[in-house]
């Protein structure tokens, strides 16, 4: 990246904690060997992978033996939702209309329905509530809006769930109704504990907590055993078959306790500069629309509507600013389509496409926010 440049879209990719990396570097040389291996060698790697977990459980209010390492957020929530469909295969996946890709895609193998968002991005409870029939099996929210922000009343789900779940067990319905989350936005900002969240599946990527890309994890709670999406040599207790990575393990692991130490003090601050960065814009065009709720949301992330500007257009200018910022998710950046996220909250595709995301890190400074008010003033006039 170029020193210049001020980046502001952590929301897609963080770069590596130096503590994170030194985590690592055992495994790529001394420690090479292969955790499935019956040596001592090997077995003393395989028995770190499971500190690591030991680590992520902690951090999560679990235990080890309920935590899966994956490739990254993309197949835990692959694996959430269709390792729980797949044993319920005539059953019903409710989704938020806001989810990522990676939740939308496998729940449309399977019977399934959307749940509506306000135009603030929040889900609508009440809409939720009449969608929960005697054949849903799973519940999927995303915990914050990789796109907006706008943060989910999780906890809130997690009461409704607990009801339905006693109202079948009264009327002798013994079908099973899970909630699972996408929390990949926020480890570094929000609570994540299990518990408190109520969830029985929860999703992490490393790549989005200053640990390593292609690195993940799916919490699955005592009980709730998703079918294997990776069949193999029966790794993970046969839940995720391959040859484990303990590279990955170990950075993500230092990455979530990083995260979990610095999360009140990191979130506090960039409240502060997210306040700035809105004044700021409001002050240089009254017209500018701000996506999402305005406390009820992820600290670092930011959708702007500016309306009549073309958002591509605005990327490429501010780029050669040095300011490096998206459109929406990365995952969905060769797409020509308006985003899914903003359509659900009832934005227009006019407005949509005028809209930019702009997410905050640990390198954002209030003088890269000043300096990006400064140019987009000058861009927008």
């Amino acid at each position: 990246m170029n020193k210049k440049a001020i980046y502001l879209d952590y929301a897609a990719a963080t770069p590596m904690d130096e503590a994170v990396i030194k985590a690592m570097e055992p495994y790529f040389m001394g420690k090479f060997y292969n955790p499935a291996a019956n040596y001592l060698s090997a077995k003393s790697v395989k028995d770190e992978i499971t500190e690591a977990k030991k680590s992520v459980a902690a951090q999560l209010g679990a235990k080890h033996t309920e935590i899966i390492c994956t490739s990254g957020g993309t197949e835990a929530n692959n694996l959430a939702i269709s390792g729980v469909m797949d044993k319920f295969p005539r059953k019903k996946v409710l989704a938020s209309n806001i989810e990522h890709e990676s939740v939308l895609k496998p729940a449309e193998k399977y019977d399934h329905s959307l749940i509506p968002v306000d135009k603030r991005g929040a889900i609508k409870l009440e809409s939720l509530k009449k969608l929960i029939t005697n054949d849903v099996v799973l519940i999927s929210v995303i915990l914050a809006s990789n796109e907006t922000g706008a943060a989910q009343p999780i906890r809130k789900i997690a009461e409704l769930i607990k009801q339905v779940r006693k109202s079948r067990r009264a009327n002798g319905i013994g079908l099973p109704l899970y909630l699972h989350s996408d929390a990949c936005q926020t480890p570094c900002y929000m609570d994540i504990n299990t518990n408190r969240l109520g969830v029985d599946l929860l999703t992490l990527n490393g790549g989005k907590i200053y640990g390593p890309k292609g690195s993940g994890v799916l919490f699955a709670k005592t009980g709730v055993e998703p079918k294997p999406q990776i069949l193999g040599g029966g790794q993970q207790q046969n839940r995720r078959s391959g040859t484990e990575n303990p590279a990955a393990a170990a950075g993500f692991a230092k990455a979530l306790e990083i995260a979990s130490g610095k999360r009140k003090d990191e979130a506090a601050r960039l409240e502060k500069l997210r306040a700035q960065f809105v004044e700021g814009l409001f002050k240089t065009n009254p017209k500018i629309v701000i996506n999402g709720h305005p406390k009820q949301c992820a600290p670092h992330i930011l959708s702007v509507t500016f309306p009549g500007a073309d958002n591509e257009r605005l990327l490429y200018q501010l780029e050669e600013k040095g300011i490096l910022a998206a459109a929406g998710s990365a995952c969905s950046a060769a797409s020509d389509e308006p985003s899914h996220v903003l359509r659900a909250m009832g934005i227009s595709d006019t407005d949509a496409r005028s809209s930019l995301r702009f997410s905050f890190g640990r390198a954002t400074t209030s003088a890269d926010i000043k300096h990006l008010l400064e140019i987009l003033g000058n861009l927008i006039a």
